[in-house]
């Protein structure tokens, strides 16, 4: 079991008191000692840390029984930072505040045909180019960027060890991307089931909880996880690789290499392949991903018995991987996101509630809640967003006033 350093324990204590600022808006040390559970003392230490280093400021004096108290905020104007978020059709490049309030964003699109990572480098660079220049932001002024990249990622190395969707192995992304970029700051590379799961606890429209599940659906699927208000990445970041999980012995082919898998049944190459299958001469089912689900929208406004034994046999299928879910983990919320989750969500929900019920533990069922995940625009921009935010609290030191 690995421990926490005096360093981690310091780090954490810094962000529990930057999202109680986010949150509040401005607060005193006293109220931020009370709403973080931190000692007095240990809030004193964060915010004179944060102050020298230009992120936090005082705003205004707070009333007191004793003596004034200083209420404090989250300093927007020397910094911003860069959240991108690749996909197998775009890359979307967002520009944030330092106090998370979504400024721009510019989106290139990717040709999904063309997947080598020196191509997707030009669409990241060409996204990021794009939104400082409608924001007119000059690249001197990034604090921080975070890049998202699908499949199994080394932020440490900023590695892209597997992307089964483009077939990558050991892709030294990083080093591509920062030659490219020319920023003065260096890029942190993570995998969007990450950055969406760290966007839920900072942003979400509730506490942190002790334990929740981020369920994206799209091209594939995946799972962030956290544990006690903790972002969960295993060992080698490759925790939450749910879509990758076994739902059918000996099933389809998965683009990972294995047989059954849930994203083989539940992402959209899965749906096409089921639509295949219950009609073979059907035109939709060839249609490119975007025109597929489109299509599937259409049909099922208009009743059609074709596209609705597509979302019930799809549904089914989610269910089955939720409610393992549910079994192993126990979460008090699993929050539906992805882009074809929002275009399909009016009848997915439905569904998810009959469905599920019949895969899960009693007891497990009984305190879980299936919800959208409501955190505005783009999660995973904001939460790569915010991995650039902890980078840029790393690069300024912030030694600790406690010896």
């Amino acid at each position: 079991m690995s421990t926490r350093s005096a360093s981690d324990i310091r780090n954490e204590s810094r962000f529990a008191v930057l999202r109680q600022l986010l949150s509040a808006g401005m607060a005193t040390r006293q109220q931020l000692a009370v709403a973080t559970t931190l000692s007095t003392a240990t809030v004193a230490n964060v915010v004179a840390e944060l102050q020298d280093a230009g992120l936090v400021h005082v705003v205004g004096k707070g009333a007191s029984a004793g003596r004034p108290s200083s209420k404090l905020a989250i300093n927007n104007e020397p910094l911003r930072l860069l959240g991108v978020d690749i996909a197998e059709t775009y890359a979307t490049a967002a520009l944030y505040s330092l106090s998370l309030e979504h400024l721009d964003e510019h989106t290139e699109p990717l040709d999904d045909t063309d997947n080598q990572p020196s191509t997707v480098v030009a669409g990241v660079a060409a996204a990021v180019r794009g939104v400082l220049a409608k924001a007119d932001v000059t690249p001197d002024r990034v604090g921080g960027i975070g890049v998202s990249v699908p499949g199994q990622v080394m932020p440490g190395t900023g590695v892209s060890v597997f992307a089964p969707n483009w077939d990558w192995h050991q892709v030294n992304l990083r080093d591509q991307l920062e030659e490219k970029l020319e920023l003065t700051v260096g890029v942190h590379l993570d995998n969007p089931l990450k950055a969406v799961t760290v966007a839920a606890l900072w942003l979400g429209n509730r506490p942190a909880t002790d334990t929740m599940v981020v369920v994206n659906l799209g091209t594939g699927v995946g799972a962030g996880i956290a544990i006690a208000g903790r972002l969960v990445r295993g060992t080698c970041n490759n925790a939450g690789e749910w879509g990758h999980t076994t739902l059918s012995q000996d099933g389809r082919a998965c683009r990972c290499g294995r047989r059954g898998c849930v994203e083989a049944y539940v992402g959209v190459p899965g749906m096409q392949a089921t639509l295949a299958e219950l009609d073979p001469d059907h035109p939709a089912a060839a249609l490119h991903q975007d025109a597929f689900i489109a299509a599937v929208v259409a049909g099922l406004e208009a009743d059609d018995p074709i596209m609705t034994e597509l979302l019930d046999r799809t549904c089914a299928s989610l269910a089955y991987g939720l409610g393992d879910l549910i079994n192993l983990l126990n979460p008090d919320r699993i929050m539906l996101c992805g882009w074809m989750f929002r275009a399909l969500r009016t009848w997915i929900l439905p569904r998810l509630t009959e469905l599920v019920a019949a895969q899960a533990m009693e007891a497990s069922l009984d305190v879980v809640s299936i919800e959208p995940l409501e955190i505005g625009r783009n999660p995973v921009t904001a939460g790569m967003a915010i991995f650039a935010l902890e980078d840029v609290l790393a690069r300024r030191g912030l030694p600790s006033r406690v010896v």
